[in-house]
């Protein structure tokens, strides 16, 4: 048994996982035995929660596909309506509505004045809509000039800077991540941290529970806070059954001193800086800000400090004067994640908006493909209007059957003439977009339901800044190195095949 496994089986969570076993055994047997002893009350309450499972359901505001699959989930009897009380309804509690009453009035801030906004909507309509619409989705987001943003086509840079940039911290320093593990990369950065907090710089530290219960010790809060560190889990895995499990804290963020942060696929362990093989070459990417667009990474991490924590913090007192840059171009960074926290699907949006948009070209590269028919059609109308759209997935996955669906959604791509690669080398991570060398997208966000309606996730908007070439040339160097895909490329067996369909048909809970 591999480490990672033999750890989470021996930790916390292999007990956690243990009770909700038991939790769902003791829900069987109670439905098992009401079946005994009253059998026409059983299926008359099976009948009715049925019934009401569908109701919910069809009423429910959600895509067409995840109906489907949630419709089809729910004609297993008893197992159906569970699975979907469990994982596919999400209503807040008395605290978590107040919660979200007072972050939004929190967040509700008065923004700044858009003359930027609306000097763009004078000499660039199309990127007025697609700047305006955001702004109308993520009451956090605005447009920021004067910053600085420097692209990294790999984790062994943008690590080596970000350390760099960390010695240099003086007031406050932010961490968000989905995944941290011990390692050169993490320790290193640790090494810098504990010095700092000794110091006197705060420093806050949130790391998603469920994207680190194989890579951390269970107690490793406590490590950390032994150091001056404020560490904390998001959404903290408790041993019993709850639909919060499903939205996780998908972010990578680094704030230092309210003037620069970080963004980007870029996790704190060893394979996003290759010092260590898992899937052949880990291909990643991020983007650093230098300047007053930083203003809304420290907002993006302080709202899910309060989210988790439910610690009002003056937000006001870690927006410092920030030194402007004489960076050219427009920087939006921008939220997303699952309702009601956001009321729209911002991240799909943006795609959306910058796909329907584009006039030359459209480049993208994710990790896994998995997205609904909104999204697809979109792509593929953008190909047919002669618009070049090129797609980069990983050659070596990471998860195969995930793998098998991505690939199942490259046939209706390749009809509408969408240009597929592959990357050779081994795992592409990179969650990045251009379109025209004049917008591009680096970001947290993955092509796929996860991401687009259940994360926490977050990413820059680019716009005529200079770092856009850098993100052109990674693009045509990735081109080089990949294989394009073609029909006929990829013959799967027919049981490929059929776990393909099976799992494509579930998708939206995948």
């Amino acid at each position: 048994m591999g480490t990672r496994k033999f750890r989470l089986l021996m930790s916390k969570y292999g007990f956690s996982i243990a009770i909700i076993l038991i939790e769902l055994f003791v829900v069987f047997a109670v439905i098992l035995y009401m079946s005994q002893i009253a059998p026409l009350v059983w299926v008359a309450l099976v009948f009715l929660v049925s019934v009401a499972t569908v109701l919910a359901i069809v009423n429910r505001s959600m895509s067409p596909e995840s109906k489907v699959t949630w419709l089809i989930v729910t004609f297993v009897p008893v197992f159906g309506p569970l699975l979907y009380i469990m994982f596919g309804e999400r209503r807040l509690s008395k605290k978590e509505f107040k919660q979200l009453q007072e972050l939004r009035s929190i967040t509700s801030h008065e923004k700044r004045e858009h003359s930027l906004h609306q000097e763009i909507q004078e000499t660039d309509k199309s990127a007025y809509g697609i700047i305006n619409a955001l702004l109308h989705m993520d009451s956090n987001a605005e447009v920021y000039d004067q910053t600085d943003s420097q692209f990294f086509s790999n984790g062994e840079k943008m690590w080596q800077q970000m350390l760099e940039d960390l010695k240099r911290a003086e007031k406050f320093i932010f961490l968000e991540y989905y995944i941290v593990e011990e390692g050169l990369m993490w320790d290193s950065m640790l090494e810098v941290l504990e010095e700092k907090a000794a110091q006197g710089v705060e420093v806050k530290m949130l790391y998603d529970d469920i994207g680190c219960m194989v890579t951390l010790p269970g107690d490793y809060t406590v490590h950390l806070r032994s150091k001056g560190i404020d560490a904390h889990k998001f959404n903290k895995v408790i041993p019993r059954m709850t639909v919060a499990y499903n939205n996780r804290d998908h972010r990578k963020i680094l704030v230092i001193d309210g003037q620069i942060s970080y963004t980007g696929g870029i996790n704190l362990a060893d394979e996003y800086i290759n010092q260590i093989e898992r899937f052949g070459h880990w291909k990643d990417s991020g983007v650093r800000i230098d300047g007053p667009a930083t203003q809304a990474f420290t907002r993006l991490f302080l709202m899910n400090w309060y989210i988790n924590r439910g610690e009002i913090s003056d937000f006001d007192q870690y927006h410092l004067e920030n030194q402007t840059r004489s960076g050219s171009g427009l920087c939006i960074p921008y939220g997303s994640g699952p309702k009601p926290i956001y009321q729209m699907k911002v991240g799909k949006i943006v795609y959306q908006n910058l796909i329907n948009q584009a006039e030359d070209f459209v480049y993208i590269t994710t990790p896994y493909l998995i997205i609904d028919y909104d999204l697809t059609e979109d792509i593929k109308n953008a190909a047919m209007r002669g618009v070049d759209v090129r797609i980069i997935t990983p050659f070596i996955p990471d998860k195969k059957l995930i793998q098998l669906v991505t690939r199942g959604s490259y046939p209706d791509l390749l009809s509408a003439g969408v240009r597929i690669y592959e990357y050779t080398p081994g795992f592409i991570h990179s969650k990045q977009m251009i379109v025209d060398d004049r917008f591009a997208v680096v970001g947290t966000i993955n092509l796929d339901y996860r991401s687009l309606v259940h994360h926490y996730e977050n990413a820059v908007l680019l716009y005529e800044t200079p770092s856009i070439a850098d993100i052109r040339k990674d693009f045509e160097e990735i081109f080089e190195v990949s294989q394009e895909i073609f029909p006929g490329t990829i013959k799967p067996t027919w049981y490929q095949t059929l776990i393909k369909e099976v799992a494509q048909l579930f998708a939206p809970m995948l």
